[in-house]
């Protein structure tokens, strides 16, 4: 997780490609707790994560945010009592791009 955690998160342009279905396989080893799901069309990647209260998934909410906010590239974030479901995909390419596995590495180290 740390060396894809560490990759840089480069601007996506809307005719940026979206990732290969080898390199989802190379990605998804560094991140195995998220899952690839699919809306209207568009593949996603998406993990719960579990906290003991509501004050502990806003306060992770914040820092994933605050990454977000760092690069440019925002999920969708959903904050309930005790979890949080953090979704990454790249709007303009409406698929995924090697930003949101990157982003998802990075999830996870603000998680520990």
């Amino acid at each position: 997780m740390a060396q894809l955690a560490r990759q840089s998160c480069e601007a996506c342009s809307i005719d940026a490609p979206r990732v290969t279905d080898e390199e989802v396989a190379t990605y998804r080893r560094d991140i195995p707790d998220w899952s690839l799901v699919e809306r209207d069309g568009v593949q996603q990647l998406e993990r719960v994560f579990t906290f003991d209260d509501f004050q502990q998934a806003l306060d992770f909410t914040n820092r994933v945010g605050a990454l977000a906010e760092e690069v440019g590239h925002h999920p969708a974030l959903l904050t309930e009592w005790g979890k949080v479901t953090v979704t990454w995909w790249s709007h303009k390419i409406k698929g995924l791009h090697k930003n949101d596995f990157v982003m998802a590495a990075r999830t996870d180290e603000v998680a520990d």
